[in-house]
């Protein structure tokens, strides 16, 4: 393929302003590179100087105090679950077992054997009546659990009515 002389001129005008349009934008491109890195660098003394002072300051003022009365609620909490609930759990359970235990005791099935007529002795039935016991027992505990669980944590600021100074009875 044949180009006319006009036709290569122009091709070869175009070819040496492409490059040197190539040219200028490595050069554009490299500036731009420089401004990047030194706009990195600003980035890194501002927050260096300004940001990280800030943060820091509302850390300290905003987050440790509510860290730190989470951490008092927490041992609040532990504490009065150790001193209020875990004591009514265990007498609970204790009454629960020793009336068990009361149950399978030899000496008081006799003395009820004595005392009821001979007619009247107790027959073994299913095991449904000592499920439904067992449920009710459950029942009782979980009641008893939610009872000292809602003294444990109500407001017991509402309670009390402080005198007034001036109204005195």
């Amino acid at each position: 393929m044949s180009l006319s002389r006009k036709r290569r001129k122009e091709l070869h005008r175009l070819r040496r302003e492409a490059e040197s349009l190539w040219g200028n934008q490595q050069i554009v491109l490299d500036h731009a590179a420089h401004i990047a890195r030194e706009a990195g660098r600003q980035i890194g003394h501002l927050n260096r100087e300004v940001l990280a002072p800030r943060v820091n300051a509302g850390v300290e003022q905003f987050v440790q105090p509510g860290v730190a009365r989470a951490a008092q609620l927490a041992k609040s909490a532990s504490r009065r679950i150790e001193d209020d609930v875990l004591p009514v759990v265990g007498r609970t359970l204790g009454s629960v077992l020793a009336v068990g235990d009361a149950a399978r005791e030899i000496r008081i099935r006799k003395a009820i054997g004595r005392v009821a007529p001979a007619k009247a002795a107790i027959q073994k039935r299913s095991g449904r009546g000592g499920a439904l016991l067992g449920i009710g027992v459950a029942f009782a505990i979980i009641g008893a659990l939610g009872y000292a669980v809602w003294q444990t944590y109500r407001a017991d600021d509402e309670l009390w009515v402080a005198e007034d100074a001036n109204n005195e009875i």
